[in-house]
């Protein structure tokens, strides 16, 4: 029997802008309704105690979690959500920002900012890596493959995305051969067994204290992880000060704000460098408007 377990949101939350908020949603085990608005993900028993599949959504405040597996851990899963959908994230001082700006104060208004994320940093990491200098339908293949080859079934048959622990059990050459990765195969192969191993710990970013340029050094030390792979994942840790410019973005940003006209990074640095610490959040919300339209 699937076990429904419901929890308050925080007043500034909106599920929609949340699940939307950036590709994610849309890699595996992720998988959205959006006819019905709703989010599927699967979680392993490294997470959830058992391998399990469940569907998150949303009612006048209250999260609904649908679990099919009733001998998963329920706290572990509760936990697990409220990461996912950045519940316990601090915005208030983002909205005050953005409330002063009126091309911006539709942000604080809809509940926008928060941008989902996985259960994990590793997944995140890796996923990002996926992100790199390749098309989304290729990113959207790999990550397919990873979860499908190396991840854990639960009940529905559904899998997990696979822990390092796995990860590391296959060759440079199975990520070349079966999951189509490309450059990445030897990377993905050393950064499981580095983080399998403890060497390299991502889920101790999420509260590392240090700067965030000293994490981000930090970050790019990883093969594959440059500038722009790096300060997005600093957005999943919760440090909004990098833009992470890529093709897509620097193309938004001239349509919008410069004519059409093609200009140099510095330039979209310093249109907002006026919002501080802030800049990187306020850059993709100001970017993604139009998806909500």
């Amino acid at each position: 029997m699937p076990k429904r377990l419901s929890f308050a949101a925080p007043v500034d939350f909106s599920f929609r802008y949340t699940i939307f908020s950036h590709g994610w949603s849309s890699l595996a085990p992720f998988e959205r309704d959006a006819e019905n608005l709703r989010l599927n993900y699967v979680f392993g028993s490294d997470i959830a105690g058992n391998s399990a599949a469940v569907q998150i959504s949303e009612n006048a405040g209250t999260i609904n979690v649908e679990i099919d597996d009733e001998n998963a851990d329920e706290a572990k899963i509760i936990a697990a959500v409220r990461h996912i959908l950045r519940l316990d994230d601090d915005l208030s001082a983002f909205y005050r920002l953005v409330k002063k700006e009126k091309s911006l104060a539709w942000i604080a208004r809809e509940k926008a900012g928060r941008l989902l994320r996985s259960p994990t940093v590793y997944e995140d990491l890796v996923k990002t890596i996926c992100t790199t200098n390749c098309s989304w339908s290729l990113t959207e293949k790999m990550v397919t493959n990873l979860v499908e080859k190396l991840g854990e079934p639960a009940a529905s048959g559904k899998r997990a995305f696979p822990t390092a622990e796995r990860m590391a059990s296959v060759s440079a050459e199975f990520y070349r051969t079966e999951i189509r990765a490309g450059y990445r195969s030897p990377y993905f192969a050393e950064l499981a067994e580095a983080v399998a191993a403890g060497k390299i710990q991502p889920e101790n970013w999420l509260d590392a204290a240090v700067s965030t340029a000293e994490l981000k050094k930090e970050m790019k030390k990883i093969k594959g992880v440059g500038d722009y792979a790096a300060e997005n994942l600093l957005k999943l840790v919760g440090s909004y000060e990098g833009l992470a410019l890529d093709s897509w973005v620097r193309a938004q940003f001239y349509k919008k704000h410069n004519g059409e006209n093609v200009c140099e990074d510095r330039e979209i640095r310093e249109f907002y460098n006026r919002f501080g610490a802030w800049r990187g959040l306020v850059l993709w919300c100001d970017m993604t408007e139009k998806w909500f339209d």
